[in-house]
């Protein structure tokens, strides 16, 4: 997925917010989007509000937020600071939209990079999945 211009990307945040994204445009590619627009965001503070709008947002379109499934507090969190990590290190000059396609053409762009940094027994337990766990693989270096 690449995006076009900055309004794309705000448009698929407010719609996923406002729940009226559809549910198979809830990509990778849509969380860092929206990641990004909420860190660029005035109105927002994205480590704050992100977990909210992802629970609200799965359960208006019929995921249940569980022990096994919906929302992931060690992934967002993860995937907040690698957004956050290459909106800073971009540059200042770049629209959001640019930003986000590098990001998505990146290393972060892989839906597996998280593996790198978390074994699979850790990232997929309850307890991650509740809270942050820190990484058991390597540390972030972010």
């Amino acid at each position: 997925m690449t995006y076009k211009s900055d309004e794309d990307i705000a448009d698929l945040a407010i719609a996923m917010i406002g729940c009226i994204l559809p549910k198979d445009a809830w990509t990778h590619a849509a969380h860092f989007a929206s990641a990004l627009w909420l860190l660029r965001s005035s109105d927002h503070d994205a480590y704050r509000d992100m977990p909210g709008f992802i629970r609200r947002y799965n359960e208006s379109v019929g995921v249940v937020n569980s022990d096994t499934e919906g929302y992931h507090e060690t992934i967002t969190i993860a995937s907040l600071k690698a957004a956050e990590h290459f909106l800073k290190s971009s540059e200042s000059d770049l629209a959001l939209y640019e930003i986000c396609n590098g990001l998505l053409a990146s290393y972060y762009g892989r839906p597996d990079w998280i593996l790198d940094y978390w074994s699979k027994d850790v990232l997929f337990s309850v307890k991650a999945r509740k809270i942050w766990v820190a990484p058991d693989l390597q540390n972030l270096t972010f």
